[in-house]
């Protein structure tokens, strides 16, 4: 059964509506590809962070000193693989793990200076490409899109939280 709130139809033909689906569906599939790709090893030349990488930098930016199990939840990627990034972003000196003040046996991972001036300068250079990519588009139009981004994750999260459900179900031993 689906938490989701019944949605009622828009005007316009069933046709038209099934063709806008399809086509919106289609790009969506599209920019999951290219996330993917850029989430992917190979997409960054020797020496350059990993889009990855600028995930959990973007994260420190955005939350603060974090666990690095939580900057790995905030990030998206599974906590041994935020170990890994964070041992070469300590090598590299954008961030350094510090012991918490609250509890000293608990370490930290903070940015450095130097990782908030890469932030920063990343930050800058694709605000400046978000800005063009929707430059053109009405505010209305924006909250549209928002709208439906949001109605699609609910509907991405229904279905992975269905799916954990059935692998935590004890298996028949027949």
């Amino acid at each position: 059964m689906s938490a989701t709130a019944p949605v009622s139809e828009p005007a316009g033909t069933s046709d038209e509506r099934r063709a806008a689906a399809t086509e919106f569906g289609a790009s969506f599939k599209h920019a999951m590809a290219v996330v993917r790709r850029l989430r992917g090893r190979d997409t960054h030349r020797r020496g350059d962070l990993s889009y990855a990488q600028y995930g959990l930098l973007f994260g420190l930016a955005e939350h603060g000193e974090l666990s690095a199990g939580d900057l790995a939840a905030v990030a998206d990627v599974t906590a041994s693989t935020a170990s890994k990034m964070l041992d070469r972003l300590v090598e590299t000196g954008f961030v350094e793990r510090v012991r918490s003040e609250r509890d000293r046996r608990s370490v930290l991972v903070a940015l450095t200076a130097r990782g908030g001036e890469l932030v920063a300068a990343r930050r800058a250079e694709y605000e400046e490409r978000w800005a063009r990519a929707l430059s053109g588009f009405s505010a209305e139009e924006l909250l549209d899109a928002t709208a439906v981004m949001q109605r699609v994750i609910a509907m991405f999260d229904e279905i992975a939280a269905a799916a954990e459900a059935e692998a935590q179900r004890p298996t028949d031993p027949r």
